[in-house]
């Protein structure tokens, strides 16, 4: 019956028009927001101070890990504690490898996205078995776990004092020692990593995972297996969370047990709370909001940087409830509202 159902919605015709009758802009048009964002964000070690151009990396690198939360959060519908369990097992990784293989181009993030699936794999056939609260705190005990074997094995992560002395990133052999270098290189992974996630997001099975977030009995019903479709969402996030790890390695060049602890998933839950769930993009904002806060403005803050995040969290929730994302939708209503009343008279 699946095949069935997947043969007829590929054999419809998609309409060009809106709801409201008008034509969509092209697919050119459409792509130009992020064309001029990418663009923006390519000169920006042109015209930002070191420290700036190096919060604005970190900025991209809690962005991608936002988003590889959001495939779970958002499009597949599965809120989790734990995802920085893959966060910090690809940081480790990355780092372990460049200080003991190679730090050469993108190796230690390949293999970070590598160890972040891995991780992913061995343990969300367990956790996506269970849904809700049950699947909430099985994350989370996930996460600790992870955050106390990084705690706890000196040998091999350093303990409680981190995985310092970790080599800047090379290519061709040369090391990337200034801030705007290691930003590109940055900016280049978290863009094909974004790129990625918003191919599966909008690909087939994309949507068999919205299907089965939002009426997950229907779709057992049409033939589809639940736990494998979420398996493998499990399995992608936690690979890309891995490599966002890897990138916040090659940037800090120290990895803790932090990264793999509770503050961290918490933080980037936030970031999908005020970007806006299964938009993609609107965690990217969220993220921003959240490091901006934590990073830059922290010290300025004498400390409060945590407290400005809950009034700004609280506020969102009552004046954003989905997010800056819902803002696009806002205006597309508003839009719609006015052409009805416009054709009505």
């Amino acid at each position: 019956m699946s095949a069935a159902v997947e043969s007829t919605v590929a054999d419809t015709p998609v309409s060009a028009d809106r709801p409201d009758g008008r034509r969509r802009p092209p697919p050119l048009l459409r792509a130009l927001p992020a064309v001029l964002a990418l663009v923006l964000l390519a000169a920006a070690p042109f015209f930002l101070a070191p420290f700036a151009t190096t919060v604005l990396g970190r900025v991209l690198v809690f962005a991608l890990f936002a988003v590889s939360l959001d495939l779970l959060v958002g499009v597949t519908g599965l809120p989790s504690l734990g995802h920085a369990a893959y966060f910090g097992v690809g940081a480790y990784t990355a780092g372990l490898v460049s200080v003991h293989v190679t730090s050469e181009g993108v190796v230690p993030v390949l293999a970070a996205g590598l160890a972040g699936a891995v991780a992913a794999a061995a343990t969300g056939w367990l956790a996506v078995r269970s849904s809700g609260v049950f699947f909430l705190m099985l994350t989370l005990a996930i996460g600790e776990i992870v955050f106390q074997l990084a705690t706890t094995l000196d040998s091999v992560t350093g303990g409680s004092n981190g995985l310092y002395g970790i080599p800047a990133v090379r290519l061709g052999g040369t090391p990337l020692t200034l801030a705007g270098y290691v930003y590109w290189f940055v900016l280049a992974v978290t863009v094909a990593g974004f790129a990625c996630l918003w191919l599966v997001s909008r690909s087939p099975v994309g949507g068999v995972l919205r299907g089965i977030r939002d009426n997950e009995p229907r779709m057992r019903s049409l033939g589809y297996s639940p736990f494998r479709y979420k398996y493998v969402a499990f399995v992608i996030a936690g690979a890309f969370a891995g490599v966002a790890g890897g990138l916040f390695a090659a940037q800090v060049r120290l990895v803790t047990p932090s990264e793999a602890g509770f503050t961290t998933g918490a933080l980037a839950l936030l970031a999908v709370v005020l970007g806006g769930a299964g938009s993609l993009w609107g965690p990217v904002l969220g993220a921003a909001v959240v490091v901006l806060v934590r990073d830059a403005l922290g010290p300025t803050l004498d400390g409060h940087g945590p407290l400005v995040l809950g009034i700004v969290f609280v506020l969102a929730v009552y004046l954003l409830p989905r997010g800056f994302a819902g803002l696009a939708g806002v205006s597309g209503a508003l839009r719609r509202r006015r052409a009805a009343r416009g054709g009505a008279t």
